[in-house]
């Protein structure tokens, strides 16, 4: 009995004990106790003492539960703060932690790493916290909504499940794919933002009212105003720019029509240059594309105005000038017809058109209208004209390098060694080989003018004659010319035998042709300069006809600025050397007399 609760006890404790027992057994020897009480007092005495080993025993079991629910709380926070954060590292604190012996070292060893992993994941959520409010702010911005809603909390809630780094790049991702989105937004605004200006500017509109109206931050004054970027700002900012665009293509179209009235009143008006540099702004968009339209203000209703106002101002001025104008256009057409060598129409003639205007039976702009489409139209027949005209041209500068040559070859001084015959001699070699192609010039010309009528189903008519009449002419005076030329050179051939002949018989004497001989003045010499002298005009031998081959030139006239007809065809024969009466009696009877005869004296 006495060991009962001896044991788990140190030799001290135990020692102590038994000397009290004995103690206490000799104080009741000493009083008289019986066995029976003594018996009693020492079951009474055990019975305690195993009441307080229990109570012990309970107390200590109470706190080892409490220590096992404590570590087992750590290591539940420990696996919790693990999982959260992603700590899976093979030397995690919990595998350390079961190596432990006793609870308290288990709670001593777990208690610190719960306390630093409840500090990472602190700074973790506030991570979370910052990545996710900027988030939150730029989404905002971009979708148009900027009050930080409940869902924020709502989420932060949910992610402290999840506070791994994994987690935390995915945020991270997503808001730099978000910072990027804003930075291409707010350059696409910026870039709308400027297109905006630069139309506002062109058109003369308010920017600041123009842009306001699509949002108030695009043109706001306070610096912690930020720009908004979102999808109503973008798409409003899209249409803002397409009105505009819109507006400055009819403006533009608007400004156009009113300058190409202001052209047509300034050429008619004959404006002065300072008159039309006052609108050299707006002229300057005839011919410019719309984007390179960038000067300010020119589409200004401003400037629109302006210019409309001019236009009526030079509308009322041309009625009063009407009359004028009409006679000017009139000349200019004739002028026209005049250089492309077309016959005008006699309805709009000054006479006629003036007497019209005064009668009041025809409105000037209508009879304006009428000569300027009569421009147009000998403007059109003078292209398809052109050509035919080429080779005209080409053709009677050959005639006129022809008519020197004969002046040229009928010259008696032409070898003469004065200033300026090499000159001559060298123009004749080469007017020599354009003569050669004269005839095949001219066939050529027949053929592409004979073309050009079947193509048009009209005639080719040069100042009011037809063109192939005119070359039929010149062929057949050219073949008569070249006829005569034979004829001239058999002629003098006879002369100089008969000449020869009378010389053998009577002797020679002193020729009075040669003596009484026309001479010329030499007009092929070259200028005081030694520069080729101009083309010499044919100078008709005295006692004779002048020789001139029919062309163009020779149907045509102008008096009082109308082209008439002058059909100057030459009925004299085409002589080079003229020759007298009594020559041509002289040569028939020497003919008609034997050659080895004398004449009877």
């Amino acid at each position: 009995m006495l060991a009962i609760g001896v044991h788990g006890t140190s030799i001290r404790t135990s020692t102590t004990c038994t000397a009290l027992l004995r103690e206490l057994e000799q104080i009741w020897n000493d009083i008289g106790e019986s066995e029976v009480d003594k018996d009693r007092m020492l079951m009474e005495l055990e019975r305690e003492c195993l009441e307080v080993y229990r109570r012990k025993v309970d107390e200590a079991a109470n706190t080892k539960a409490r220590f096992h629910q404590t570590v087992a709380a750590k290591e539940a926070e420990l696996a919790t703060l693990m999982a959260s954060l992603g700590e899976h590292d093979i030397h995690s604190p919990i595998k350390i932690e079961k190596r432990s012996s006793s609870l308290k070292e288990k709670l001593a060893s777990i208690t610190p790493l719960v306390e630093e992993l409840k500090k990472k994941k602190d700074e973790r959520l506030k991570q979370f916290d910052d990545v996710k409010t900027q988030i939150e702010k730029i989404s905002g911005e971009i979708f148009g909504f900027h009050s930080v809603s409940n869902s924020l909390s709502i989420t932060t809630v949910e992610d402290e499940q999840d506070l791994s780094h994994r987690r935390l790049n995915e945020y991270q991702t997503h808001l730099r794919t978000l910072q990027k989105e804003k930075s291409d937004r707010l350059q696409k605004v910026l870039q709308c933002v400027n297109e905006v200006h630069s139309l506002c500017s062109v058109l003369g509109l308010d920017f600041g009212q123009t842009v306001g109206d699509v949002h108030p931050s695009l043109h706001g004054t306070q610096v912690e105003q930020s720009t908004n970027i979102s999808n109503s700002t973008l798409e409003g900012l899209e249409q803002t720019i397409l009105k505009l665009k819109i507006e400055r293509k009819t403006r533009i179209q608007k400004l156009k029509d009113v300058v190409a009235k202001l052209f047509e009143l300034w050429n008619l008006m004959d404006s002065s240059k300072e008159e039309r540099n006052c609108f050299r702004v707006i002229t300057s968009i005839v011919g410019t594309s719309e984007s390179e339209i960038i000067d300010r203000g020119v589409l200004s209703t401003e400037m629109i105005e302006k210019a409309s106002a001019e236009v009526d101002r030079l509308t009322k001025l041309k009625a009063s000038r009407m009359k004028e104008l009409v006679f000017k256009k009139r000349s200019e057409l004739e002028e026209i017809c005049r250089l492309t060598h077309i016959e005008p129409d006699t309805s709009t003639a000054a006479e006629k058109a003036g007497a019209l205007i005064d009668s009041g039976l025809v409105d000037p702009s209508e009879l304006l209208a009428n000569i300027e489409a009569q421009i147009i139209k000998v403007k059109d027949e003078a292209l398809s004209r052109k050509e035919v005209t080429d080779r005209i041209d080409k053709w009677l500068s050959a005639c006129e390098e022809e008519n020197w040559l004969d002046e040229y070859n009928q010259d008696d001084n032409r070898y003469s060694a004065g200033r300026g015959a090499h000159i001559n001699l060298k123009r004749a070699e080469r007017a020599r080989i354009t003569v050669a192609k004269i005839p095949a010039m001219v066939d050529n010309l027949i053929n592409k003018t004979l073309s050009w009528e079947d193509e048009k189903k009209t005639h080719f008519l040069y100042d009011g004659v037809r063109l192939v009449s005119i070359l039929d002419d010149y062929k057949l005076a050219r073949q008569q010319k070249e006829e005569e030329k034979r004829r001239h050179r058999d002629h003098k051939k006879m002369q100089d035998l008969l000449l020869n002949q009378k010389e053998a018989i009577y002797g020679s004497k002193p020729s009075p042709r040669k003596n009484n001989s026309f001479r010329k003045t030499n007009s092929y010499r070259a200028n005081g300069n030694g520069s080729m002298p101009p083309t010499p005009r044919r100078n008709s031998l005295s006692g004779g006809t002048t020789s001139e081959l029919l062309t163009p030139r020779s149907y045509s006239g102008r008096q009082n600025g109308y082209f008439k007809e002058m059909r100057r065809l030459s009925t004299a024969p085409l002589n080079f050397v003229a020759i007298s009466k009594e020559d041509t009696i002289s040569y028939a009877s020497l003919c008609g007399s034997e050659p080895d005869s004398p004449p009877q004296v």
